[in-house]
């Protein structure tokens, strides 16, 4: 049989690397694939060739693909030519515009190889029937002519809105397992989705964790009821079809079966095999046999990347139906795609487990540090508290205090990494005075301003501000913005730091509003929308130090939303500094128990250690000591009194 006649598919697209690339996508369905690179030249093409379908780009410069598409409709030989509009975007102006131009589809950037093939082909099939009933309506007589040409337009319309229709349904269901992320849940809904349209049962079997199976069931019956079960393992499935689904599960190969009416599967054992009226018509009674007498079934692999991931069984029972090579080459497609969603459901999962294991680690190695970090941190006091003469002396003690400094830093971002992934960051609600929140941070933040020599410039609007919360978590959250201010402003700089009281309209409470504003290098338009997620650095160059690992603004959002507040940043551009605003709700003094002010003067620490002290014990007892602490020993755990 001699080869099909080639068709031509016009491609219409101002940029040549796009054209490469849908060259190479229709290059599978070996037909004649033409290029444009405007809308003039593609018009040019409509006067000379006949196309089966036409995939125009719609953002062109000089004539556009809206523009382009309405003069192919102006001409009559062309008019009744589908038309593929390619876009980055479409929203439903835009849609409503192309189909009215007689527009068949839209695709957007970056496309989906399958399914452009898929569409393509369509209209393909569709062009070459159409052509070839020409030709026979051209070798008949008059009456003849008229029959044949009906009944091939008959012919090729139903051709049409089948392929339409499986092409529907397997755009539908693709969708709807595309958003899967569970294995469970995907072979469920893919076992749901294939009945009735592919079968009148389906049978699903894919591994899950630690060796085991999930198998999933769905049936129609003869009254158009469905059914569905789940089940681990096979239990519920008969002997037969066990077998032939690990045949196929170990090949990777389809199998197809076919019985005659008086050997029909379906029931349990015994006279059930020979008397298929006579089973039981609720499959949750009988364990090992199927809800219904199947006719023919078809067994495909769920295979992805020379690995097969699980099968799919398909059987044909009360509607009579037989599987079609059509069928199959749909059921074959689908288990392909089946196979590529089961396979991003486990790489997520994995993923969840790598993510889990690591924030475990992060956590647990956060911790340990802490451990050293504290006999020397207390060792560092001691050599500070002790009159040793000489500057190379001093010059260590401060490369060694500066550097267990910057180590604690990292130590307490990693704890905070584990806090934020983990969702564990918790909060103590308290009545707070704004003022207290400010000190505490500028206390905080002071010795990095001062060691960049910025200028800080404090303004609080009033002295009764109140915010219920947590007063070491917000000082936390102004310290984090004043310290990256000082960091990403060069030496000399100035910083800002604004508290004032805000009543939005339409609010129905007042917001105490914290403005940290710096001149410093500014933020990039395109870092804006990410500079509150983990790990975002505005500036990893080597020479900034003090960079940390991105964590505190991503502290700040998440302390701030614990707040029922909010958190915005802003920034003109490179070189034109930013401003982080934290709004919190504000608390009404007149709400507020009388409180009698809380003494600040520090007393001595007097604490119990125990009597097998660690090195971190033995340096702190140490360092309490020469600051005129009182210490004892005892077998107790530890306590500290203030």
């Amino acid at each position: 049989m001699p080869a099909p006649e080639k068709v031509n598919i016009l491609v219409v697209d101002d940029l040549y690397q796009n054209l490469l690339v849908m060259g190479a996508i229709l290059d599978e369905l070996h037909e004649n694939v033409i290029s444009a690179r405007s809308g003039a030249e593609a018009l040019q093409l409509i006067l000379q060739y006949d196309f089966a379908v036409v995939l125009l780009d719609v953002n062109m410069p000089g004539m556009d693909g809206y523009e382009t598409a309405a003069f192919i409709r102006k001409r009559k030989k062309s008019a009744l030519t589908p038309i593929i509009f390619l876009t980055a975007y479409a929203d439903e102006i835009h849609k409503a515009q192309g189909y009215s131009l007689g527009a068949v589809d839209f695709l957007l950037s970056p496309v989906v190889p399958d399914i452009v093939r898929t569409k393509v082909r369509v209209f393909v099939e569709l062009f070459r029937m159409n052509q070839e009933v020409k030709r026979s309506a051209e070798e008949r007589v008059a009456m003849a002519q008229m029959e044949a040409a009906r009944s091939a337009a008959e012919a090729a319309q139903a051709a049409a809105e089948e392929s339409s229709r499986r092409s529907a349904f397997l755009a539908q269901i693709s969708s709807e397992l595309a958003g899967l992320l569970e294995t469970e849940v995907t072979a469920r809904n893919l076992a749901r989705g294939v009945v009735p349209f592919l079968g009148d049962f389906a049978a699903v079997r894919v591994p899950v964790e630690a060796g085991g199976e999930a198998t999933e069931l769905a049936w129609v019956d003869s009254l158009g009821q469905t059914g569905v079960k789940t089940a681990s393992g096979t239990a519920m499935l008969p002997a037969f079809l066990t077998e032939v689904m690990g045949r196929v599960q170990a090949a990777g190969n389809t199998e197809i079966q076919d019985w005659s009416d008086a050997n029909l599967p379906g029931q349990a054992s015994g006279d059930r095999s020979q008397k298929p009226d006579s089973r039981s018509p609720n499959p949750d009674t009988e364990n090992d046999s199927l809800p219904m007498p199947l006719h023919c079934m078809a067994v495909l692999p769920l295979r992805v990347r020379q690995e097969t991931l699980g099968t799919l069984a398909l059987g044909m029972g009360p509607s009579r139906r037989r599987f079609g090579p059509a069928d199959i080459e749909l059921a074959e497609n689908l288990a392909s795609r089946a196979a590529v969603f089961l396979e991003n459901a486990r790489l997520y999962q994995q993923i969840i487990d790598a993510d889990r294991r690591k924030n475990e680690f992060l956590s647990m190695l956060a911790h340990e540090l802490r451990n050293p970090m504290a006999p020397i941190q207390n060792a560092v006091e001691i050599l500070n508290s002790l009159d040793t003469p000489g500057d190379e002396l001093k010059w260590i003690k401060g490369v060694i205090d500066r550097n267990v400094r910057q180590l604690a830093r990292l130590v307490n971002d990693l704890l905070d990494i584990s806090r934020i992934t983990q969702g564990k960051i918790r909060v103590e609600k308290e009545p707070v005075k704004v003022t207290d929140v400010v000190d505490q941070a500028v206390e905080i933040s002071r010795p990095l301003i001062d060691s960049r020599k910025h200028e800080l410039a404090l303004s609080v609007s009033g002295n009764q501000l109140w915010v219920n919360g947590d007063s070491t978590r917000l000082a936390q959250v102004i310290a984090n913005l004043l310290n990256n201010a000082a960091k990403y402003t060069e030496p000399g700089g100035r910083i800002e730091l604004r508290v004032a009281l805000e009543s939005p309209v339409g609010a129905e409470d007042d917001q105490v509003m914290f403005r940290v504003r710096d001149s410093g290098i500014g933020i990039a338009p395109d870092m804006l929308p990410k500079i509150f997620e983990l790990f975002t650095q505005i500036d990893r160059s080597l020479d900034r130090a003090q960079g940390g690992l991105g964590v505190g603004l991503s502290l700040v959002k998440s302390v701030a939303e614990l707040h029922h507040g909010t958190v915005q940043a802003f920034s003109e551009g490179l070189g034109k500094g930013s401003e982080f605003v934290v709004r919190l709700p504000r608390l009404d003094p007149s709400t507020l128990k009388d409180r009698s002010e809380e003494s600040s003067i520090l007393r001595p620490a007097h604490m119990q250690a125990p009597s097998k002290e660690s090195n971190g014990m033995k340096t702190k007892t140490k360092a309490l000591a020469l600051r005129g602490g009182k210490t004892e020993t005892t077998k107790e755990n530890l306590t500290e009194e203030s």
